[in-house]
């Protein structure tokens, strides 16, 4: 147990809600749902408005890390509810998203103040020990009230960065509205480029907004990766794996296309963990749940086509079948160098405290 978070109570962190990354010295930097100094109110309790954090591996083995919160959110024109796992770029900087505050669109949810999310950079201290510093990229809107079309809304972490330092991400809502999204929208990919002269602001594109006339295109849950030709791979929590691709003549325009569709076929939903690719480009996640055989989540491989094909292929690689096995995957995949898969369960497993079970950490092997 590297660290336990304390809560609010204390100004400490609580409620971890995304992956974590580590640097070159083997430090390790998450985000927080809750916790820390600001004041938002949950409940009508105080319950902190998130926090990203630090934890530093000890000089002597055997004694305990050190936690070093880098910045509290503040709720307000500031984010709240920091989600999914932070991106750093090549200079140090931490860039990371939080689904409410941000202090603009009032349709996002009012249960946690109504604003639709931010995306903020983190700057380092020039100086060992000295203070991190925040900066809001860009304030999500949503969809204003009466209109069918605005921003996003929600973002959910899972920003990738291109050569050239643009950010690309996935907003849960906004975009679109209609068919089974109702007002609040499908959700957005979306583009942030940094500014051509300082103290500019960063300027943000919707590239695409999902569909809400098909029902199986709706809500982007686990962000994007990019290839080395810069087309950008993610899913929706409704069936799809897609691919975005930016036209060769006008860079502006992207076009999207679905590589795979459970829609229909009994095979899996629920695709809420981001995408992972292989040395031959194949991709690799996990889905939360199915239908017969697959209704404790699966591993499951898509491959391009190859010999003319147009079509990517799935491959189940590996059913959950619930206790004491695992069930409900939700987080990513990472290989090891034998080409081993792992992750989490969210429920599963032995453990007798949990309706369900605990859940598991679990190996899918070739």
């Amino acid at each position: 147990m590297l660290y336990v978070f304390k809560g609010e109570a204390v100004e400490d962190a609580s409620v971890p809600a995304g992956g974590v990354i580590l640097d070159a010295a083997d430090n390790v930097y998450g985000t927080t749902a809750y916790g820390g100094t600001g004041g938002c109110i949950l409940l009508g309790i105080t319950a902190g408005c998130g926090t990203v954090y630090e934890l530093s591996p000890p000089i002597k083995q055997g004694d305990p890390w050190t936690e070093t919160i880098l910045y509290s959110l503040q709720g307000g024109n500031d984010g709240y509810f920091p989600w999914g796992t932070p991106t750093f770029d090549a200079k140090g900087n931490l860039y990371g998203a939080t689904q409410f505050g941000g202090g603009k669109g009032n349709t996002c949810n009012e249960f946690y103040g109504g604003n639709c999310g931010t995306v903020f950079e983190l700057t380092p201290p020039k100086q060992k020990g000295g203070q991190w510093t925040e900066k809001v990229l860009h304030s999500f809107a949503g969809i204003a009230q009466g209109q069918q079309k605005g921003d996003g809304a929600n973002p959910n972490g899972g920003l990738v960065l291109d050569s050239k330092g643009v950010i690309y991400g996935t907003s849960y809502e906004g975009g679109a509205g209609g068919g089974a999204c109702g007002t609040v929208g499908c959700g957005t990919v979306f583009q942030l480029a940094p500014p051509t002269t300082k103290d500019r602001d960063w300027i943000e594109s919707v590239i695409y907004r999902f569909n809400p006339v098909h029902s199986y295109e709706e809500w982007p849950m686990a962000g994007l990766i990019i290839d080395k030709n810069g087309h950008l791979f993610g899913t929706t929590h409704e069936d799809t794996v897609f691919r975005l691709s930016r036209s060769p003549k006008r860079r502006s325009s992207w076009s999207e296309t679905i590589l795979y569709s459970f829609k229909g076929k009994g095979a899996s939903y629920a695709l809420d963990a981001p995408l992972i690719f292989d040395a031959t480009g194949s991709l690799y996640t996990t889905a939360y749940g199915g239908s017969g055989g697959s209704a404790d989540g699966n591993v499951f491989r898509l491959r391009p086509p190859a010999n003319g094909d147009i079509s990517w292929t799935i491959d189940v690689l590996y059913s959950f079948a619930g206790s004491p096995d695992g069930a409900w995957p939700a987080a990513g995949l990472i290989f090891d160098k034998h080409g081993n898969l792992y992750s989490t369960t969210q429920a599963g497993g032995s453990g007798q405290a949990c309706q369900s079970g605990c859940g598991t950490v679990f190996e899918v092997s070739p």
